[in-house]
């Protein structure tokens, strides 16, 4: 909450010293300074240097997409990043709670977020112990981001972990060099809410910035009490002379969401309803809810996930003249956060602190299992630019520690004073580091070659006690993992623009990845031997086909991404529902990306995107100890969450101050594991979004928008996520599939007010 005062204090100094400086320049010419002048067109070109290392270039032989700030608004009004990221081809957002808020992520050809790349100003958002990217520990964050760049395949060189299939590259807005801001306020179904205001200094004594944002972002969810409370800031100043800049930026927020991770069965939707789920939920004879059969429950009310995180960081970046430039950025992230669980019915033998040695006894508690994390580094890079010539050279290194432990609040039964201690404790260390070197060279005219080759260095090491109780072992399980990796990543293509408006491009590129800490520590889970995961390797080949002019873009991309060693959901999941993964020696995803933008008229355009893929496993054999097909040769098995068909399209009306678009997504059936069971599978969906907004000039403003958000137009009856397994017991094979229902037609309205 601090932070929180601390931003507005900014904010406040913000507006006085734009008041001095106004008085002050009303007292002079009303013309600028050549330094000033000098400032301000600098202003623009050097603000994105820090992230020209890790995009993509027009000419580059990757296959990518950019959205700029129009497509970013239209989707900042309270939905998480997910929503926007979807308007790419072959994504997919998942959402937990039903309506785009709090439980999302993504996945990319069939590849999950714990293989995506995201990035920040070139800082890396992924976590370095899980990989994954929780979009609600950086609240509205949407709302601070001028443009995003989401890289298909291995992409080229990036910091941080999860470089692997996929990469999203944002950059932050850079503060206006005007005084302004807004205020918007959304609000809609489910009593989703959002308010949100903006400030920013403009430039001041012709080289000082300062910008500030604070936001609440809140729902009640479709999911019954899937309940979100979402608070963020970002604020930033900056330095800005002809030739440096100087910014500090920090960001992040609060974040408690009721936990809704454990999704539901489709038996289950029948008899309670589609918004049922079990989280919290306990029986007791005086429970005040009656389910359809009779049983009475009551629920915990602070079943939840609590999260603290913010995310600082300075970059320096200077023009030595028109060819040399370079980039340095020091970053640091804390944070702290935890999840409360009601238990019914545990062993308490499994919870060492608790002193009980009989495994028959069992009792309800209240535990929570808590995390503290520290990461920080440095990115550095030069750019050299010549008439036929680009080169980058840079590096990072990055630096990650975070205890986990969990404690216990209550046991039924129990005094408190005999609920004391750590029931596990472990910790973490983790050092990442790479060096590269991009070289971009125009031999002929029409003619680019591309190469990027990397360098990645990861140490990893973990101890202590984690906390899953091994019952073959009759012990908590021990973790001791010390591991070091060296990474070597080239990627090289070519470029060839021919006739007018047409381009071809072809790459190879070769990425390598470690496993995360649960592919360490819960392999036990569905393996009968003490083996460890295996890093993988991914051989990407891309070779696509763009043509573009005014009117039309139209774009054909085909890939092959053969793997070694890829680690592949088995659609279990551990307590903390992340998927368990499990190295297969081959497999490979091919397929083929169509993308059109079409001007019809310039106040009617229509686009959209259609991939078309086969995802395999050759010659699969079951590894899962309890699997019905345990140790059997499957044959060629579609790997599990890999849609053959993913498909939007999208028409945007625009005339004078009002706008409407349509967007329509179709994804196809996906397994839930890699045995092909039809049972456990995904159906295919179809949703439809209608975007509706007028936007009008009114005295002393800039603009006031209102716009409303028509979700899941037509009431389509879906799930967009899902995880199942199958076991046998006293030779009997059961099929466990649980879903993530999706909101019926609901909407979000806001305005938005720039001044």
């Amino acid at each position: 909450m601090k932070r929180f005062f601390l931003t507005l204090a900014v904010a406040g100094f913000t507006l006085g010293v734009h008041a001095t400086n106004v008085v002050a320049q009303d007292n002079q010419s009303s013309q600028p300074s050549t330094s000033d002048a000098d400032s301000v067109a600098m202003y623009g070109n050097i603000s994105t240097i820090e992230v020209v290392a890790l995009r993509a270039g027009k000419s580059s032989p990757v296959a990518h997409t950019d959205l700029g700030r129009k497509e970013i608004e239209r989707n900042s009004y309270g939905t998480d990043i997910p929503s926007l990221l979807a308007l790419s081809p072959s994504m997919i957002a998942t959402n937990e709670t039903g309506i785009g808020i709090g439980g999302t992520s993504i996945r990319l050809r069939g590849t999950d977020a714990t293989r995506l790349n995201v990035t920040v100003n070139g800082m890396s958002l992924n976590n370095p112990d899980s990989h994954s990217t929780y979009w609600y520990d950086t609240p509205d964050l949407i709302s601070s981001v001028e443009d995003v760049q989401i890289q298909r395949g291995a992409g080229i060189s990036t910091n941080g972990t999860g470089a692997f299939g996929g990469a999203i590259t944002m950059t932050t807005s850079a503060p206006n060099t005007s005084f302004g801001g807004s205020a918007s306020l959304s609000y809609g179904s489910y009593n989703t809410n959002k308010q949100s205001v903006h400030i920013g200094s403009g430039l001041m004594v012709g080289h000082w910035i300062v910008d500030a944002r604070l936001s609440h972002i809140g729902s009640d969810g479709y999911i019954e009490r899937g309940a979100t409370d979402l608070k963020s800031y970002m604020v930033q100043g900056g330095y800005y002379s002809s030739r440096t800049s100087v910014k500090l930026l920090s960001f992040g927020g609060v974040a408690k969401t009721y936990l809704t991770y454990t999704g539901v069965t489709k038996e289950e939707m029948e008899l309670y309803g589609r918004r049922y789920h079990t989280e919290g939920q306990y029986e007791t004879s005086k429970g005040p809810y009656v389910l359809a059969d009779g049983t009475h429950v009551d629920y915990y009310q602070d079943q939840t996930d609590n999260y603290t995180q913010s995310n600082n960081q300075l970059i320096v970046n200077h023009s030595f003249n028109d060819s040399w430039k370079m980039s340095a950025t020091g970053f640091y992230t804390y944070g702290y956060g935890y999840y409360k669980q009601y238990k019914a019915d545990r062993t308490l033998l499994e919870y060492g602190n608790l002193g009980i040695s009989d495994s028959s006894v069992e009792a309800d508690m209240i535990r929570r299992k808590i995390m503290r994390n520290h990461t920080f580094g440095i990115n550095a890079s030069a750019h050299y630019t010549a008439d036929k010539l680009s080169a980058i050279f840079g590096g990072s290194w990055s630096h990650y520690s975070c205890p986990h432990w969990g404690d216990i609040e209550w046991v039924d039964g129990m005094e408190s004073s005999q609920v004391v201690g750590r029931w596990y404790d472990n910790d973490v260390r983790k050092q990442d580091a790479n060096l590269y070197a991009k070289i971009d060279w125009k031999p002929i005219d029409k003619l680019d070659i591309y190469a990027d080759l990397q360098y990645r260095l990861v140490s990893y090491r973990a101890w202590g006690v984690n906390d899953n109780f091994d019952w073959n072992r009759m012990q908590m399980q021990p973790i001791s993992i010390d591991k070091l990796y060296h990474f070597f990543n080239p990627h090289v293509g070519l470029s060839y623009n021919f006739a007018k408006n047409n381009r071809l491009y072809a790459s190879f590129a070769i990425a390598n990845k470690e496993p995360t800490r649960a592919d360490f520590t819960d392999r036990y889970m569905f393996s009968q031997d003490d083996s460890e995961p295996k890093p993988e390797r991914l051989f990407d080949y891309e070779l696509g086909y763009q043509y573009a002019s005014k009117r039309l873009a139209v774009g054909v991309n085909l890939y092959y991404m053969q793997y070694r060693n890829q680690l592949i959901p088995t659609g279990m999941v551990n307590d903390s529902s992340d998927a368990l993964n499990v190295n297969v020696p081959d497999s490979y995803r091919c397929g083929v990306e169509l993308t059109l933008n079409y001007n019809i008229v310039k106040w009617l355009s229509v686009n959209g995107n259609l991939t078309l893929s086969r995802n395999k496993i050759r010659n699969y054999v079951d590894t899962l100890a309890d699997s019905p097909t345990y140790g059997q040769n499957l044959g060629d098995m579609t790997i599990a969450y890999s849609p053959s068909c993913i498909a939007s399209l999208g028409l945007d009306f625009h005339h004078k101050g009002f706008e409407a678009q349509l967007r329509t997504n179709y994804v196809s059936k996906q397994y839930l594991t890699n045995n092909q069971i039809e049972a456990l599978t995904l159906d295919s969906y179809c949703v439809t979004n209608l975007d509706l907004g007028y936007t009008l000039s009114l005295p002393n403003v800039r603009s006031v928008r209102f716009g409303v958000t028509i979700y899941n137009l037509f009431n389509a009856i879906y799930c967009s996520n899902g995880y199942g397994y199958s076991y046998m017991w006293d030779g009997v094979r059961y099929d466990e599939a649980y879903y993530f229902p999706q909101a019926p037609l609901h909407l979000l309205a806001n305005v938005t007010v720039k001044f």
